[in-house]
Parts: C-alpha cells; sequence; structure tokens
C-alpha cells in the first residue's frame, strides 16, 4: 500500500502548525510549498528532526516546486497575506485572490484528484476560487471555518461554566466572519443543553467573542494572526479523511439546495471520510436560525459578486 502524502502551501504560521500536528499525529507524509526560497526546505528539515522524539515515521520535505503536490491524498492552502488589526475578512479578498487562484491553478494541473483544504482568508470566498480553478467536485473542495469556529465557542462555554472543555458540544454554521451562526440551541455540556446552565443574557456575550474570535486574537497580537486553532481543525479534517473516521463536522461546502441555499459556499454540518465530503447533513433549524444562515450565505455571495 502507497504512503499516504498531504501537501500544505505556504510555510507561516498557519502552514507550519498544521504539518507539524500532521506529523505528530503519524498521519502521512508531508511536504511543504512556499514560494520563498530556503524556508520550507528549513521548517521541513527541523520538523523532520522532530520525529525520532514524537514516535513518527513520516517523512517531511519542503520545497519550492508545485510538482511536489504530485500523488498526494490531501492539499492544504494556507497562502495567502494574513490580516491585520482593523482589516476585516472581506478587506483580503482583492489581495489573496490572485495568490489562491495561482495556487488552485496549479494543484489541476499537478493533483487533479486530491481533496483541496482551504484555509486562507477570507475562507468562503477564497473557497469559492478553488472549487471554480479546479475540478468542480463538491466533495472534494472544502474550507476549514466551522471546526475552528465551534472550537471558539466550546471554549468559551467551558470556560465560562468552569467545566472540561471535552464535555462541551458545540456547533457553528454559516460564513467565517461576522454574520457566522453559532447555534446556541445545539450547544450541550455532557449532553445537557447549555440553557439549563446559562440565561440567554449570559449566551449572548459568549456568541459575540466566538464571532469576534480571530479578530480579538489579531488585535492582541498586532501582527499576524491566530494560527494554533486553524491548524488544529486542519489537522482533524485531515485525520477525518485519510482514516475514514466520517466525522461529523462544520465546514464551507458549496450548498446547492441543502438549507434552502443555491449554488453558495458557507458552513454547513458535513460527514467528512475517504471521499471528501461524502453528505451534506441538514438539521431541523427554527425559522430565526435558518433566516440568519441564509443571511451569512447572501453575504458571501455579495462578497463574490464584488470580487469579480
Amino acid at each position: 500500500m502507497s504512503r499516504r502524502k498531504v501537501a500544505v502551501i505556504g510555510s507561516g504560521n498557519v502552514g507550519a502548525t498544521t504539518a507539524q500536528l500532521i506529523v505528530q499525529k503519524g498521519l502521512a507524509d508531508c511536504v511543504m510549498i512556499d514560494i520563498i526560497e530556503g524556508m520550507p526546505q528549513g521548517k521541513a528539515l527541523d520538523l523532520s528532526q522532530s520525529t525520532p522524539l514524537e514516535g513518527a515515521d513520516v517523512r517531511v520535505e519542503g520545497s519550492n516546486d508545485f510538482a511536489r503536490m504530485e500523488g498526494c491524498d490531501i492539499v492544504v492552502i494556507t497562502a495567502g497575506l494574513a490580516r491585520t488589526p482593523g482589516m476585516s475578512r472581506e478587506d483580503l479578498a482583492a489581495k489573496n485572490n490572485q495568490i489562491v487562484r495561482g495556487v488552485a491553478q496549479k494543484i489541476k494541473q499537478v493533483a487533479p484528484r486530491s481533496i483541496v483544504i482551504v484555509v486562507s482568508n477570507p475562507l468562503d470566498i477564497m473557497t469559492s476560487i478553488v472549487w471554480r480553478e479546479t475540478s468542480r467536485d463538491d466533495r472534494r473542495v472544502m474550507g476549514m471555518a466551522g471546526v475552528l469556529d465551534s472550537a471558539r465557542f466550546r471554549f468559551f462555554i467551558a470556560q465560562k461554566l468552569g467545566v472540561s472543555v471535552k464535555e462541551v458540544s458545540a456547533m457553528v454554521l454559516g460564513g467565517h466572519g461576522d454574520l457566522m451562526v453559532p447555534l446556541e440551541r445545539f450547544a450541550t455540556v455532557s449532553g445537557i443543553p447549555i440553557h439549563s446552565f446559562l440565561s440567554p443574557k449570559e449566551i449572548a456575550p459568549l456568541i459575540e467573542r466566538t464571532r469576534d474570535g480571530g479578530a480579538e486574537v489579531v488585535k492582541l497580537l498586532k501582527q499576524g494572526s491566530a494560527f494554533y486553532a486553524p491548524a488544529a481543525s486542519v489537522a482533524i479534517m485531515v485525520e477525518s479523511i485519510l482514516k475514514d473516521e466520517k466525522q461529523l463536522l462544520p465546514c464551507c461546502v458549496r450548498v446547492n439546495g441543502e438549507y434552502g441555499l443555491k449554488d453558495v459556499f458557507c458552513g454547513v454540518p458535513v460527514i467528512l471520510g475517504r471521499e471528501g465530503v461524502e453528505r451534506i447533513v441538514e438539521l431541523d433549524l427554527t425559522q430565526e436560525e435558518l433566516a440568519a444562515l441564509h443571511k451569512s450565505a447572501e453575504s458571501v455571495r455579495k462578497g463574490m459578486l464584488q470580487l469579480k
């Protein structure tokens, strides 16, 4: 059986940390690709030297050649500019459009059968661009956002209640931006709805902080943006695909009929397995929740039109 292989495009903080987690988990051989000469090679060498300590018998390679993506099972796109304080995800669209479009064209040439996970912001718009430029296969192009936003919501709930994060389950749908839709009705602590512990007035700040999660990190860092939690979110998705675990995860995918939405990319619950997005799961949303999801998706659609 051939070894599994994952390419990470971009060797900045998110890309390098993603590669580190893939290696530490022993999920696959990893190739880090970046246009900056020496950076992916140096980080790959450093990461390779950690494998004896991690007990991970996987190979790590750094390259400036996109041809090294050939034969990859998964390609993770982290390339692009990061947000700076005061910059919204939408402000990044024009800046990252050409970068991500170029990467997508390389994937189509070199690794057309790979499953692509997009991390570059603005996430939903960049995922749509990759889908248009590559295979237009709804199963094999997805964006990482819902897993991250849900993790942030889970952490804030656990922090507020003083309970283990392992006991908290939550899901965030919609676009990866100010109009994301944290589903408080589905959030639980060991299966018990959070409404049993918290009043609506106490939950509201947790939802707002989840929506501002990335901006809060950017403001504190002053230079750069979040990377530990985003990388961990990608690693969860990669693991579910490579191990065919069929985890139910909120991911940015093309919705074409589900939830009453048509031909738009936004975060919805999906089953992730060997073939990528194996199916979209339709939750029984209230009219208010569904309206919020539609509003979020419409924001993504408008962003695409503005970019064009």
